[in-house]
């Protein structure tokens, strides 16, 4: 019986090809919207996670707290609380801290011959680049030795030694440079680092720290301590440490806040994850919409086939077709008609998805979640919307089927 229910269901879907294939449009847009929506959401999210690990292995980040004058509360990184000596004191006493590393800004110019740029001054220390996994396309960073020594040696970021050596014809290695007309010997070229989302990276200029603030500061107060823990899994017992030695150096009663704030790798990446989950989400929600546009598309043309084929329903019930094969056939042909279409959408969802994540140098984007849902929100679409037009061709009357036409 129920193949029999098949096969009538299958004639009646072929009987018209191009209408059944614009009902099938609906939903194949939308499995296709859904597919792709996920897609986008898990790429972004691969795509966020690359950049954040880009810019070192298990980092811990601390920003300076809040300030208020006059009762105007000037927000986190407005105070400067923070010196030299913390990091020193960090490196010295924390065990799950790896390496760490003090970080001055400021901008400045830079002048080589009669090239000049305007770009990043950076005053860090040696282990700068083993905590943000800085390479080096020529030279080498600076020492230890030279950050105690508050030597004049800089490290060009890639897209400053192109501005100031571009034409040239010389290695950037070994040249003097002017930094605010203080002469600097370079001794490396930090290999491209590209954008963090906020700046380039490879527009700066590192020099040793204590350089900067003896120079140009005239201060030990640090912008920024970047940390490193030994391993993923000590970093949180590295962040007590941290906090536990700043508050000891800054003299904080117990039970007051902290004047500083800490920012843990796995936190960011977390909390990054979270937002890119709920836009995935609320893509994927706003795709479905169309999957019920295609469901009442579908509904649409099922009662238009009740109302064209009444008199052929007549015949099947005078001869005695039971209501339940007629609801069974006209469910099958909705069925048919959104399972159709969710195959369909979900190969060029598919293949697009497999288009982008080529361009993008990305790995499998389609989310199995996401064809599971597309696939079975279909089904119901097909089911549900179908049952109306099905009921109302199992209802009508054989009499009067037959009478109309």
């Amino acid at each position: 019986m129920w193949i029999e229910t098949l096969r009538v269901a299958w004639q009646g879907v072929r009987t018209n090809k191009l209408r059944s294939f614009l009902t099938m449009l609906g939903i194949i847009i939308g499995v296709m919207a859904v597919i792709m929506s996920f897609a986008v959401g898990v790429g972004a999210k691969v795509m966020i996670t690359k950049q954040v690990e880009s810019l070192g292995s298990n980092i811990i980040t601390v920003m300076p707290g809040q300030s208020s004058v006059g009762g105007v509360n000037h927000g986190f990184g407005s105070a400067s609380t923070m010196t030299y000596a913390d990091v020193q004191r960090i490196a010295q006493d924390d065990p799950d801290v790896a390496a760490v590393s003090g970080l001055i800004s400021y901008s400045g110019q830079v002048v080589y011959g009669a090239n000049n740029t305007t770009t990043a001054i950076e005053g860090t220390d040696a282990s700068y680049p083993s905590i943000r996994n800085i390479t080096m396309a020529e030279g080498r960073f600076f020492l230890d030795q030279e950050v105690k020594q508050s030597a004049t040696v800089a490290v060009l970021g890639s897209s400053t030694a192109q501005l100031l050596f571009t034409g040239t014809g010389v290695d950037p290695v070994g040249q003097t440079i002017e930094i605010n007309q203080i002469p600097f010997t370079v001794i490396g070229v930090a290999a491209p680092q590209g954008s963090n989302g906020f700046q380039n990276l490879d527009d700066s200029v590192a020099i040793p720290i204590t350089t900067e603030m003896n120079l140009f500061t005239g201060s030990d107060r640090v912008q920024l301590i970047n940390a490193s823990a030994v391993s993923a899994d000590k970093m949180n017992e590295a962040q007590q440490e941290i906090e536990s030695t700043l508050r000891v150096d800054h003299q904080l009663p117990p039970g007051t806040s902290d004047d500083f704030m800490i920012q843990n790798q796995a936190t960011i990446l977390s909390a990054l994850s979270n937002i890119t989950t709920i836009l995935t989400i609320l893509l994927g929600s706003i795709s479905a919409i169309s999957l019920l546009v295609g469901g009442i598309g579908i509904m649409n043309i099922m009662l238009v086939s009740v109302t064209e084929r009444t008199r052929e329903i007549g015949i099947r019930k005078a001869i005695g077709a039971k209501s339940s094969a007629i609801l069974g056939q006209f469910l099958m042909e909705s069925l048919a008609l959104s399972l159709g279409g969710a195959i369909t959408g979900l190969i060029l969802g598919a293949g697009g998805t497999d288009a982008v994540a080529h361009f993008l140098k990305l790995g499998n984007l389609v989310s199995g979640t996401a064809v599971v849902v597309a696939v079975l929100f279909s089904i119901a679409v097909g089911v549900i919307f179908g049952v109306y037009p099905a009921r109302k061709a199992a209802r009508l009357r054989p009499v009067e089927a037959l009478r109309y036409e």
